[in-house]
């Protein structure tokens, strides 16, 4: 890290630890890790955005408003003794040297494969109190990246369908089983295992299903936008046959804009 790299973290460490003191700001002062836990939310995913979209000044920016939760969150931590910035720091340092052997030490790996076998068996030597193969699984992630997860883990220890023809034929089972279902709770819960079992589908094939899905929604709503400009009344008065009509028009437009 250059000079000039370091003076700019010490003078953003600095005007938190301002922010933070008794003459500093009122709403600063109030923060809690758990009434801004949302904007850490919120901010990592508008730097997601940033990334979707190639916008690299937009980028910066959000980069930006990550970091401030990260030395936001450590002043916090700072001033109830708990820990501080430089804890973060050294922490993540000390781990990347120690499951990056390869690089730092004398391990020699052959490919990408071994390189993250390697990471897996180091994380769980650092994580003795684990006991099961699914623990460590972030609860205030999105349902869908938490099933990818869960599943990924499963699949590490054999927990696998022996082909794809037969995780298809579990996913109409699923399906069939949900158009059998008589209460919304059963209804709930078999919609649940169609969703789960496609997640499956999707990291057979080594997609991401929460990137297919975003990718999903920015199709579906460029598309709606596109009828709500083209449509020759209010949408209200549309029949069925004009909604189809128009949204087939929308998708051919929309199609050739991109």
């Amino acid at each position: 890290m250059s000079e000039i790299a370091t003076e700019e973290i010490k003078k953003l460490l600095q005007t938190m630890k301002i922010l933070r003191g008794e003459n500093g700001c009122g709403w600063d002062r109030a923060q809690t890790h758990s009434t801004i836990r949302q904007n850490m939310l919120e901010e990592a995913y508008e730097a997601v955005d940033a990334i979707d979209s190639d916008d690299m000044k937009h980028l910066k920016e959000e980069l930006g408003d990550v970091l401030l939760q990260v030395v936001l969150h450590s002043q916090i931590a700072d001033d109830n003794g708990c820990f501080t910035f430089e804890d973060v720091a050294r922490g993540i340092n000390e781990k990347l040297i120690h499951r990056h052997p390869h690089v730092f030490g004398d391990v020699k790996v052959k490919n990408t494969e071994e390189i993250l076998s390697n990471w897996d068996k180091l994380k769980k030597e650092e994580k003795p109190h684990r006991k099961s193969v699914l623990d460590g699984v972030s609860k205030a992630q999105s349902a869908l990246m938490t099933a990818q997860k869960l599943s990924k883990k499963a699949v590490k220890v054999g927990f696998e369908w022996p082909d794809e023809k037969s995780l298809i034929d579990c996913i109409k089972s699923e399906i069939r089983e949900f158009s059998h279902a008589k209460t919304q709770d059963d209804k709930e819960l078999e919609f649940g295992d169609i969703l789960f079992a496609l997640v499956n589908l999707a990291r057979w094939n080594k997609l991401d299903a929460e990137q297919c899905l975003i990718k999903a929604n920015k199709k579906f709503e460029t598309r709606f936008r596109k009828m709500e400009e083209i449509a020759p009344k209010a949408l209200e008065e549309l029949s069925f046959k004009e909604w189809d009509d128009l949204w087939k028009q929308a998708k051919t437009i929309t199609n050739s804009e991109y």
